[in-house]
Formats: C-alpha cells, sequence, structure tokens
C-alpha cells in the first residue's frame, strides 16, 4: 500500500513538522511494516511556477513536427526578468517554445524559468530553438517526475482543491502537490484495513496521540430498494448497496488533485468514473465497481456460478468459472467475476452517462480461493480476501457517487441497499489477561483506553471486559487477538523479551545430529552449500535422459505454480544444481563443487480433506491428510566442475572427475557411520561406462559417476563435469542404532592381506562383501589398497589387494585363528567369485 502523507494529514491531525521518516517510525513501532519512504519531487528545484498561455501560434517545421510559439504570463516578477520582452504594445511575458499538442490560449500551465532543475539533472536555461529564444519550459507529467505521461503538457484548473484561484506567477508544485512523501506499507493479512487512507490515518493518529477524522460518517439504513434492484442469492453476499448517478457528461475529467494522489499510490489515472472508484477504494477500503447504466438489463442478481459458465473480464480474458466462484448477473447472464474483476459487457464506456455504482460486501474465503484459482491478483481482491468494512460500504458508494456529481455534473436518481451489516463477534476478556500473556505490567485500564483507540466498544463486567470490534476489525475473533492488539499498540520494543526456561531434554535426536555433522564435514571434504527452488519442469527430465518407466517420472503438479514454466515439484536436486551451474559459468567461475540437501517430491499426490478449526482434526482425518501428501524423502546431490584443485608451482592442476563425485558419497556414509558398497551401473544422467551404483545391503541409496556429454550439452555444463544424488533419508535409516554399534576391543590388532585375481567383469564390491562374510566376526575392517593388471596375472583379470584386519573382542588372537579367518575368507571369494590367492 503506497499512502501519500499528505493523504493521511487529512484524516489524522500530525504535527506539521512531522516528517515521513518520524511517521514511518511511529507505524512501524505499532506493528506496521513500512518498507519505504519515497520523498516525491526532491529532485526538483528552482523556481517552478504557473503561467498563462496568452497566445500559441502552431508553426510546421521541416522536420515535420509542429512547434508552438506561445507568450506565457509568469507573474509580475518572472516577466520583468524575461530574457526577451514581449513586443511593444502587447502584455508582459515570457516567450517559451513548447512542442505539446495540448497547448491553447488562456491554458493555465506550469513553467519551469530559467535556473529550475528537474528530474535527472536537466537544467532550464533560456536556449535558441526553433528559431526562438525559448525562455523556459512548459512542463508535462513527466519531466516533473510526477507521473509518465507525456501526451500533453500539465492544464491546470482555474481553482485550487479549496476553491481558491490560481494566478500567474503562483508556486506550482504546492498546487500539484508534488513535494509529498510516498510510505510504502507491507499490510500483513491481519491488517486488511491498512489497504487504505482511512486504516493508515487511524493507526496514525492513535500512534501519534492525535485527533482522527474518519471519512466515513453515513451509517448504513436498513434494506430498501429506491434505485436499481439487487439481490442476493448466496451466503458468501450478505450486504450490496447500488447508487445511482445520471446526466454524467462523458467528456468530464479527473480534477488533477485527484490524478495526482492516485499516481502517488501507484495507480494510473484513467477517466473519470474509474479514477473515483479508485480513489474511494484507496481513501476508505471498500472496493466498488461501475457499471454502464444503459448496458445492465432487467436487475443484479448476486449467486454461484454454474458449471459451463463463462465471462470476459475486464483484461480481456476468457475465463472458465467454478461452482464455488460468486458471479454478479443481470438479466444477459454472467456480468462480474464478485470481488475480483467486472466484465467487458457493461464496462464504462466514453459515452457513458447513466452509472451503477456497487459497494458490496463479499466474504474473504470464496473470494480469495477465485482470485487464486484463475490467477489474478486485483486491488479489489486483495482487500475482499483480507475482510474489508462492511459498514463502510453504504457511506463509500455515496462519496464516489458525490464526487461524480460535483466534477461530473450528474445527480443520484436512487439507491439500492439489500440486506445488512454482519455482526461481529462479542468476546469476554478477563481484563488481566494482557498482562498475564505479554509478562508486562499493563493494567486494566490502560488496556481498556487502548481497546476504545483502536475503535473496539469496551464494557467492564466485574473482573472481565466485554468486547464488541468495529466492523472493519475481522481480526479480531478471539481473546488472543485483542491481547495482541494491546501489545501492538503498547509497542513490542517496550516489552522485555523472556526466554522461557527450556523442560530437560535429551539432546539433538539423531536426525540432527547427522545433519549438522553433514554440514560440517562436506564444506570441509571442498564442496559450497546452495539453496534452489524446489520446483521442476517436465523439460528438465527430457534433457536429463529420463526414461518414461523412471521414478523420477512421478511429478506432483502444483494447484498455484509460482511460475507455469515449472509447475511442478522436483524428484531429483540435480537440475536445480545444474542450473546454478550454468549460471556461474556464464559469469566466468567453472571451478565448481556445489551440493544441495532438500527434499524430493514423488507422486501420485491425492486430495486432502481441509478439517475444521475449531477442533484437533480426528485420527482418521490425520489418516487421511498423510495419505494424500506424496512421499517426501531427503536427497543430497553434488555436482563437479572444471579445476578440484588449481595448478601451482609444485603441481599442475587437478581435473574435478567421476572421483571426486564418489568421494561426496563416500564422505556422507563415512560421517554417518554407514559402508556402502558400490557397483557399475548405466542410470541417467550418467555416463554409462562411468557410473557407480551405491547400495547398503540391498538397498540402492544413489549413484555417482561422469555425466553424459548429452546432458553437459543439454544443461550447458563443462564437459567432463561429474554428478552425484543419494537419498540420505534411506541412508540414514541405516545408521546404528544405540544397541548396534560395535564393542570396542583393547586388545591387539593383527594384520593379513590378500591379493585376489578375479575377472575384470567381477565388480569389487562383491569381492569385498564375500571376503567379509567369509572372514566372520574377528573381521575388523576390510580395505582394497591395490589395483593391478599386468603380464604376470592371465589376460581379462585384475589383481585386487586387500588390507584384512583382525581382532577379538575378549582376547589377544592368535596368528593361526587370523590365518584361519583370513583363509576362510579367501576361500568364500573363490566359491563366489571365482576368485584365486595370487602368487607373490
Amino acid at each position: 500500500m503506497r499512502a501519500p502523507v499528505t493523504w493521511i494529514r487529512d484524516h489524522a491531525a500530525l504535527d506539521e513538522a512531522m516528517t515521513g521518516r518520524q511517521l514511518a517510525d511511529a507505524l512501524i513501532r505499532a506493528g506496521l511494516e513500512v518498507e519505504t519512504v519515497e520523498q516525491i519531487g526532491a529532485e526538483v528545484s528552482g523556481p517552478v511556477v504557473v503561467g498563462r498561455v496568452l497566445s500559441a501560434v502552431r508553426e510546421p517545421q521541416k522536420n515535420g513536427k509542429t512547434i508552438s510559439w506561445c507568450r506565457v504570463d509568469c507573474g509580475p516578477a518572472a516577466n520583468a526578468e524575461a530574457a526577451q520582452p514581449a513586443p511593444e504594445g502587447e502584455p508582459a511575458s515570457r516567450g517559451i517554445v513548447c512542442g505539446a499538442p495540448n497547448v491553447v490560449e488562456g491554458a493555465l500551465v506550469v513553467v519551469a524559468l530559467p535556473g529550475a532543475v528537474l528530474p535527472g539533472g536537466f537544467a532550464i536555461a533560456a536556449r535558441k530553438t526553433y528559431g526562438h529564444l525559448s525562455d523556459g519550459m512548459i512542463c508535462a507529467e513527466d519531466e516533473l517526475g510526477i507521473g509518465e505521461d507525456h501526451a500533453g503538457i500539465i492544464i491546470l484548473p482555474d481553482t485550487d482543491a479549496e476553491g481558491r484561484p490560481i494566478t500567474p506567477g503562483q508556486e506550482a508544485l504546492p498546487l500539484l502537490e508534488e513535494r509529498d512523501e510516498v510510505l510504502d506499507i507491507a499490510v500483513t493479512p491481519d491488517l486488511g484495513y491498512c489497504l487504505s487512507i482511512r486504516g493508515l490515518a487511524r493507526e496514525a493518529a492513535q500512534a501519534c496521540a492525535v485527533a482522527f477524522t474518519d471519512p466515513v460518517t453515513r451509517t448504513t439504513p436498513p434494506a430498501h430498494a429506491d434505485g436499481f434492484p439487487v439481490r442476493s442469492e448466496t451466503s458468501g453476499c450478505p450486504l450490496f448497496v447500488a447508487v445511482t448517478v445520471e446526466g454524467l457528461d462523458p467528456a468530464a475529467h479527473s480534477p488533477e488533485w485527484m490524478r495526482r494522489r492516485l499516481t502517488m499510490a501507484g495507480m494510473r489515472p484513467i477517466s473519470l468514473a474509474v479514477d473515483v472508484t479508485n480513489y474511494v477504494m484507496l481513501e476508505i477500503g471498500q472496493p466498488l465497481h461501475a457499471y454502464d447504466g444503459d448496458r445492465l438489463t432487467d436487475g443484479i442478481v448476486v449467486r454461484q456460478a454454474a458449471a459451463g459458465e463463462r465471462l470476459v473480464t475486464l483484461d480481456g480474458v476468457d475465463r472458465a468459472l467454478d461452482e464455488g466462484d460468486i458471479v454478479i448477473t443481470d438479466g444477459s447472464g454472467v456480468i462480474g467475476l464478485a470481488g475480483v474483476m467486472g466484465g467487458e459487457d457493461t464496462e464504462i464506456t466514453e459515452a457513458t452517462t447513466r452509472v451503477v455504482l456497487e459497494a458490496a460486501y463479499f466474504a474473504p474465503v470464496p473470494i480469495a480461493r477465485t482470485s487464486k484459482r484463475v490467477k489474478l491478483s486485483s486491488e479489489a481482491s486483495k482487500r475482499f480476501e483480507r475482510g474489508i468494512d462492511p459498514g463502510a460500504a453504504f457511506a463509500a458508494a455515496h462519496r464516489a457517487a458525490d464526487l461524480l456529481v460535483e466534477f461530473g455534473g450528474g445527480q443520484v436518481t436512487g439507491e439500492t441497499v439489500y440486506g445488512a451489516v454482519p455482526v461481529p463477534p462479542r468476546q469476554r476478556v478477563a481484563a488481566d489477561l494482557p498482562a498475564r500473556i505479554l509478562g508486562h505490567p499493563i493494567a486494566p485500564v490502560e488496556a481498556e483506553r487502548i481497546l476504545r483507540a483502536s475503535g473496539v466498544d469496551v464494557a467492564l463486567d466485574g473482573d472481565d471486559l466485554v468486547l464488541d470490534p468495529p466492523t472493519w476489525r475481522p481480526d479480531l475473533v478471539d481473546p488472543y487477538d485483542y491481547v495482541e492488539e494491546v501489545g501492538r499498540k503498547t509497542g513490542f520494543d517496550v516489552i522485555a523479551p523472556v526466554v522461557p526456561t527450556a523442560p530437560a531434554g535429551r539432546g539433538l535426536t539423531p536426525a540432527q545430529k547427522a545433519r549438522r555433522a553433514l554440514t560440517v564435514a562436506l564444506p570441509q571434504a571442498g564442496f559450497v552449500e546452495v539453496i534452489q527452488f524446489p520446483f521442476a519442469a517436465e523439460s528438465e527430465l527430457d534433457r536429463l535422459g529420463v526414461t518414461a518407466e523412471d521414478d523420477r517420472r512421478r511429478l506432483v503438479r502444483l494447484a498455484n505454480p509460482l511460475a507455469d514454466t515449472a509447475p511442478y515439484l522436483r524428484t531429483s536436486l540435480l537440475p536445480g544444481l545444474f542450473a546454478a551451474v550454468a549460471r556461474n559459468a556464464a559469469r566466468g567461475q567453472t571451478d565448481l563443487a556445489l551440493y544441495e540437501r532438500g527434499l524430493v517430491f514423488f507422486g501420485p499426490a491425492g486430495v486432502a480433506p481441509v478439517p475444521p478449526v475449531d477442533r484437533r482434526p480426528s485420527e482418521a482425518e490425520w489418516e487421511a491428510i498423510n495419505a494424500a501428501l506424496p512421499e517426501q524423502p531427503e536427497h543430497l546431490a553434488c555436482v563437479v566442475t572444471g579445476q578440484w584443485l588449481p595448478s601451482g608451482w609444485a603441481a599442475p592442476a587437478q581435473p574435478a572427475q567421476w572421483r571426486h563425485a564418489v568421494h561426496f558419497v563416500e564422505t556422507v556414509a563415512a560421517t554417518l557411520g554407514v559402508e556402502v558398497a558400490r557397483l557399475q551401473d548405466a542410470q541417467a544422467p550418467w555416463h554409462p561406462g562411468r557410473c557407480a551404483r551405491f547400495i547398503v545391503g540391498e538397498t540402492t541409496i544413489g549413484h555417482a559417476g561422469e555425466l553424459h556429454p548429452s546432458v553437459c550439452q543439454a544443461f550447458d555444463l563443462p564437459a567432463g563435469s561429474a554428478a552425484a544424488e543419494i537419498d540420505v533419508s534411506a541412508l540414514m535409516a541405516a545408521v546404528p542404532g544405540p544397541g548396534q554399534l560395535p564393542t570396542l576391543s583393547s586388545y591387539p590388532i593383527l594384520k593379513q592381506d590378500v591379493a585376489l585375481v578375479v575377472s575384470e567383469k567381477e565388480p569389487q564390491a562383491a569381492v569385498a562383501a564375500a571376503l567379509r562374510e567369509g572372514a566372520g566376526d574377528l573381521l575388523e575392517s576390510l580395505a582394497l589398497f591395490d589395483v593391478y593388471r599386468g603380464s604376470s596375472i592371465p589376460e581379462g583379470s585384475v589383481s585386487l589387494a586387500f588390507a584384512l584386519r583382525f581382532r577379538a573382542p575378549d582376547r589377544t588372537l592368535t596368528e593361526a585363528e587370523a590365518t584361519a579367518a583370513r583363509d576362510a575368507a579367501v576361500a568364500e571369494a573363490a566359491r563366489r567369485c571365482g576368485a584365486e590367492l595370487r602368487a607373490v
């Protein structure tokens, strides 16, 4: 919400010396999020005055342009300093060249005189141009930095906003309200009333302890139908006000002060009727809609949409409607999507003379659902979905009607009020509850004062406060909402934070310990963590080379994705890491070792039931909710590119290879205390001959290796890049529990080495598993320390040398026992893998 400070001052009697920054600080202390304070007009300096065009002579130029040579009365003082006096016999004035098409004789304009500096450092001086000495500049909105319109110059009215005549020589910037400060406020969902000047001025007045003038001065009368007929057939619209204005001048324009305020508030002026509805919405917080009364047929009916109905909205989009949508209809069918956007068929045109103004209250939840479903967040829907003030609908409709009559020359010919203002819920709260919950000495009388200033009707009943919230505070529905209100207005900066004493516990869980250990171990191993969005596109799986049968094709589609280009939840971390590498490589950084830890999601996902909010969900409801959720294992992935180690005087550069991706997985396993085995495999997106599959027992936990060249090309990765991805949830499930930890022995270890000749096709992991099983419980560790291929062994064979370490938990092993265990291990490897003990 962008709020000009001058507009807030219209309703809050702020100190004239208070700056926008000081007001922002006060609102921040009251709990609002003021993001910026923008200085409007700060870039304009020097003389900028009102001028009256005495004459404007059109002069076509050789370049095809037509300029106007103008004589402009800029007031006695400015005329006396003209660089070139007026021709003899003519009134004192300045000669100015103007290229705008709307400059006409008699118009009041804004003139920047020599010595003025406009936005962008543009200095004004008398200049010879188009054969004339131009002694100043007649300004357009964009040249003063107060808008984007450059179609013509600013034409001022004859009187200011208070009815006083505007005269040549008068300072122009105050008339335009050009020097102002605008607060940019991020309004939280529970403070929807602050999406209006009325709400912000109320907060400002309370924060600064000054008087507040409410722009809403009319109360909603009982239901009656003296104007356009209206009825509601849905509980989502309990109140609908329609005011008819006839006899409007289609050529009437919005006053300059209104256009300026709309522009500063971030809205583009369009036409009188549209500008008035936007202005009142910003001022009071009630969204309005203006219908062309001559294009309406029969009466207005508010109802739920029917299956198959469609509507072309004001933005020109043909939208399919849902039975959950609330729609506005007349005799011709659907004419508006309630609370979101109107329809094309009844929109205001340049010929409209009869306007029917709509000011209704729509329930927040249906509007929020419709807005999200159609992916259309309008200024109206932002307010309705947060909850507006139903008590202001009648006043807002008449405020807009009054402005149309004042500036459009029409008259109010009828009004209809259907329904009534919903009554907010009453609460009974213990008078000392705010003090007890906030932990701050707040006397009941102080809490009562704060709540009254917030518009709450407070009655004391014994030790309790009976509270009736105002209609503009739909967030006050629970006793603790009132506690929050008292705390916010007291100022959370003055409430001392007290950390509760933590109960005795058992420390971190095993999962927490494992995650923290990985957070230390992986950076120590040379990897840098990145965090990516968990969204994916199906085309990414195509580029990975994932087959149709692969589990990674079990995508979960989002109902409301942030971007249509990535409408799914990811099933792999690798595409996000590849995108990070591509971004870095495009900026010249190719030596990378990145990793990410995060959830992946596997469908199908069901539709979770929506549990009630007035009680805890039942066990059956919890089961149904959990059953609808997709599988969400935690994965770890890495990608390495470029040089693992740079070149130096001591050694050449070491390229990043598949070995480093394998090292990543083994580092994770070692950190968690899990022993993994690896087998050769073929799995996208890795190179078929350079891919390792990691297993724990019979469970595959992931893969690592060099990426396929086509994948590197598809993702703009450096050639030879390597990657790994593992299911860390499955790996952590294999972490030994407290009762599974090995017993530490204080007895000496015995070392035995064996070299086995096996076929090159035999996986090293299979040989190691056979040795481990054959050696039995006395084997403490086993490690491969040498691989040999050469003439001393048969062709097609490989020699694998293993270091075996034996130890008993309760005694010192003899050499004979260790040798027997080694021989048993070799025998098992021979039986299962065809291994032969290599002769030395």
